[in-house]
């Protein structure tokens, strides 16, 4: 359950209401999620994250495929349902396949289970892996 009702775009500041255009704008959609509609009572805060997240997301050296699964690694490990769900469907349209999905669930599985057992039994990080 939310702490804040979502605000509609009759609503918005102006500030608010400029950057849900820019988000459509990029997006190619007429659609705001309710993370962007929850934090639009701050309209700076939003501009600062969307401008923010709209340079991270972007391509760069990582495919923005690997991004979203970055995305959702680190949303797993933070218990963030949202941010798991809707960038497993931000994966999906850039073209993750039910296949990718199970293998990197069981990546993620695996990562956890040995970090910790990692973390219970104290190992030491090896040498030749210090960077």
């Amino acid at each position: 359950m939310g702490t804040v009702p979502l605000l509609d775009d009759d609503v918005l500041a102006p500030g608010a209401r400029a950057v849900f255009g820019d988000i459509r704008a990029t997006r190619g959609t007429d659609y705001i999620n309710n993370f962007w509609r929850a934090l639009a009572y701050d309209p700076a805060t939003l501009e600062a994250v969307w401008s923010r997240l709209k340079h991270d997301m972007a391509p760069g050296s990582l495919d923005p495929l690997t991004k979203e699964l970055v995305y959702i690694a680190v949303s797993t490990a933070n218990g963030c349902s949202y941010c798991i769900h809707s960038h497993t469907a931000a994966a999906k349209a850039k073209g993750m396949t039910p296949e990718m999905h199970a293998e990197f669930v069981a990546v993620i599985g695996m990562a956890m289970q040995t970090n910790g057992l990692v973390q219970a039994l104290g190992v030491e990080v090896d040498a030749e892996f210090r960077a």
